[in-house]
């Protein structure tokens, strides 16, 4: 049995909250399944009032074949322990039950098939969740959470804006907790137990491995790494809150990837921590990504083998996202021509889309969110070279509407969803990949089915 943690100091901050923190009962114990391989899953819990708590694991259909390992539960890090379980089977579902509160919570995960398995993936993702005016309802708290449990995927990716910290929740009749800005550590965990606590969240979040970026919420609207001086809190929290681990060379990097069978690898990028201030104008010493992370991204996807390459990204490749200066990869205006910013950054995007056309890798597919709304889009990068972008969001939060893409780069809306909460959702194998969008009640709302290119 191999154990992660992190231990990292406290970031003070002379800022104050907006208003007076309103502390909500205890939820019990909280429970995330989340980053989980062909033999090993890490479950991250939250605990109050005791230091540590019971993991009992076993396959389906064991009978006393299971085994158990104790939790400690780290004040520090706001009553949270995580354990990473190994020598586990590939494409096998487990179960656990934690004990350690007033009653057990039960739930199971999916180890992931091994590399060379012909098997399936069946993926959920979205972002924005609790932005203004859209923190938990008072009674039902965030319903979308159960029709994507109704799903029963094999995974989540959640791209971003897993909390609005620089946001208050504002007069829709809402669960209290939430209602202020956060500025120090103390406050962005509290945002984040605010999300977690959630009845429906946790249906979803006890049986689902969850993969999980940041975006920019979880700090302040649209910061960048390199120059915002609340990132290092921030990073913290979200450290503190889902259970990833980076090497030691450089433990709080959170981009990496995971491999589900034969046909799918998925790259999930961050897109906060090595980025340039947006202002800055675009060309070759402009990033979001940082060298490293560039360098990295390419040199996993060129030697790829998977059928379906998957890049989370959390803000989107070819639209205007809105602000005086690009956001997302394209510098382009509301009607979808370059702004007078020249800011963006098109550059490292048209380098990383120019690598994998010379490269030849097909069947690349775009996961972004941050724009609150749904789109499939076909980007026609070059003459019989095309990519997908794939949008899904807000799960919780002002919901927008599609606009004009990006006119450099071939684009073509295949379908759109706007003004409503939703999901993504992916089925793929060596065959196709089949997207459909669906909304808060999980109705399907658009659909595409994409052949996979030899």
């Amino acid at each position: 049995m191999s154990w992660a943690f992190l231990l990292m100091g406290a970031v003070p901050s002379p800022l104050s909250p907006a208003a007076p923190i309103f502390e909500p009962a205890p939820a019990g114990v909280l429970v995330t399944v989340g980053e989980v391989a062909q033999d090993r899953a890490t479950l991250w819990v939250r605990a109050e009032e005791v230091d540590a708590v019971l993991v009992r694991v076993e396959p389906e259909g064991a009978e006393g074949g299971g085994r158990a390992v104790r939790v400690p539960i780290e004040t520090g890090r706001d009553l949270t322990g995580r354990v990473v379980l190994g020598a586990l089977e590939p494409a096998t579902r487990y179960h656990y039950e934690v004990v350690g509160g007033a009653a057990p919570v039960r739930g199971s995960f999916r180890t992931s098939p091994s590399p060379v398995a012909d098997a399936r993936v069946h993926l959920l993702w979205s972002a924005d969740l609790g932005g203004f005016g859209h923190c938990r309802d008072v009674e039902d708290g965030y319903p979308i959470f159960r029709a994507m449990a109704r799903r029963a995927p094999d995974l989540f990716l959640f791209l971003g804006d897993t909390i609005y910290a620089d946001r208050v929740c504002g007069s829709a009749p809402h669960a209290a907790g939430a209602d202020f800005i956060a500025s120090t550590l103390e406050e962005f965990h509290r945002k984040h137990r605010y999300n977690r606590a959630d009845p429906a969240l946790q249906e979803l979040f006890r049986a689902t491995a969850v993969y999980a970026t940041w975006d920019d919420h979880e700090v302040r609207n649209n910061f960048a790494g390199s120059s915002e001086p609340l990132m290092p809190v921030g990073r913290r929290a979200f450290l503190d809150y889902w259970p990833i681990e980076g090497p030691p060379e450089e433990p709080a990097r959170l981009y990496r990837s995971l491999r589900w069978g034969r046909h799918v690898e998925i790259f999930i990028l961050d897109t906060r921590q090595y980025r340039t201030p947006n202002a800055a104008p675009d060309g070759p010493d402009k990033t979001m990504l940082g060298e490293a992370q560039r360098a990295w991204l390419l040199e996993r996807v060129l030697a790829s083998d998977a059928t379906w390459k998957l890049v989370v990204s959390s803000v989107p490749l070819g639209m205007f996202t809105g602000g005086g200066h690009a956001d997302g990869w394209s510098d382009v205006n509301l009607f979808g021509y370059p702004s007078r910013s020249r800011a963006g950054f098109v550059h490292e995007r048209d380098v990383i889309l120019r690598t994998l056309r010379e490269g030849g890798v097909r069947n690349v597919i775009f996961l972004s969110g941050d724009v609150h709304h749904a789109e499939l889009i076909r980007h026609e990068i070059a003459p019989g070279f095309a990519i997908h972008e794939f949008v899904a969001g807000p799960l919780a939060a002002r919901q927008g509407y599609p606009r004009f893409l990006d006119r450099s780069l071939g684009s073509r809306s295949l379908a759109a969803l706007g003004l409503t909460n939703n999901f993504g959702e992916i089925v793929a194998d060596g065959e196709a990949l089949h997207v459909r969008i669906r909304d808060a009640s999980g109705a399907p709302r658009a659909s595409v089915r994409l052949p996979a290119l030899p």
